[in-house]
C-alpha cells in the first residue's frame, strides 16, 4: 500500500513516514499542496494523509481537488486544527477520518488501516457485478442471467468472467489466464481445459447480437462488453 503524507513540518512527516514504512506501508513525502499534486498526477496511492495548513495552500482545498481528480482516493486528515466546524468541514469535503494533533501513533495506524479497508470494501463491493442490460453477472451472489434466462455457471467459470470483465478492452494472455485460474481442488488447469472453457462461456452468454469474448489470435483474449 502506498500512502502520500502531506505535512509542512519536516521532522513529522519524516517521523510519519518511518513509522508507517515500518508497518508495511511505502510512503511518499510532500511538504506543500504543490509537490502533493505533482505526485498524485504521476504515481498511484491508496491513502493521502493531508495536514490542514500548508505553506502553499490549505489542505482543505487540496482535499476537495482530490475528490475532483482522484475520487476513489481516500483521504485522511491530520491537522491541529481541531474546531468542529473544521472537523466537520473535513468530512463534508469527503474525508474517511480527521485526527487532531496530538496523536497517538498507534492509534493513527489503525485508523489509517480502517480507511484503507473501508475504501477497498466498498469498490469491491461496486465491482462485484457487471452488466450491459442484457447479460447481468452478480459474483458475490454467483448468479448470472442473459435476457431473460437463468444460466449455469461454474466456479471456474466465474472466476474466468470477473477476471474478463474486471479488465474489459485489455488483452489478458492465455498464460496470464493460466496462472490466475485454478479448480476447486486448487488444481492448475491447463491450456486445453481454458480453451474448453472460454468456448463453453461463448456458448453460455453470447448469441447472434451478443459478443462479449474475442480471441486475439496468438496472444489470449479481450472482453468487449460494455457495462451500463
Amino acid at each position: 500500500m502506498k500512502l502520500l503524507v502531506v505535512e509542512d513540518d519536516l521532522t513529522l512527516n519524516t517521523m510519519l513516514c518511518f513509522e508507517l514504512d515500518c508497518n508495511g506501508y511505502l510512503t511518499v513525502a510532500a511538504y506543500n499542496c504543490k509537490k502533493a499534486l505533482c505526485m498524485l498526477q504521476s504515481d498511484h496511492f491508496d491513502l493521502a494523509i493531508l495536514d490542514v495548513n500548508l505553506p502553499d495552500g490549505n489542505g482543505f482545498d487540496l482535499c476537495r481537488t482530490i475528490k475532483e481528480t482522484h475520487p476513489g482516493l481516500p483521504v485522511l486528515f491530520l491537522t491541529a486544527n481541531d474546531l468542529d466546524e473544521d472537523i466537520l468541514k473535513g468530512f463534508d469535503l469527503g474525508a474517511e477520518d480527521y485526527v487532531t494533533k496530538p496523536f497517538n501513533m498507534k492509534i493513527l495506524l489503525r485508523r489509517v488501516e480502517v480507511a484503507i479497508r473501508r475504501t477497498k470494501s466498498s469498490v469491491q463491493a461496486e465491482t462485484d457485478s457487471w452488466s450491459d442490460g442484457f447479460l447481468v453477472l452478480d459474483f458475490g451472489r454467483l448468479t448470472a442471467v442473459r435476457g431473460s434466462e437463468k444460466l449455469i455457471v461454474t466456479s471456474n467459470e466465474y472466476k474466468l468472467l470477473k477476471l474478463l470483465t474486471e479488465n474489459a478492452g485489455t488483452i489478458l494472455t492465455r498464460q496470464t489466464l493460466l496462472e490466475r485460474l485454478w479448480d476447486v481442488s486448487e488444481h492448475f488447469v491447463d491450456d486445453h481445459a481454458l480453451t474448453v472453457t472460454i468456448n463453453r462461456l461463448r456458448a453460455k452468454i453470447e448469441d447472434d447480437t451478443h459478443t462479449y469474448i474475442r480471441t486475439v489470435r496468438g496472444m489470449g483474449y479481450v472482453w468487449m462488453g460494455t457495462a451500463i
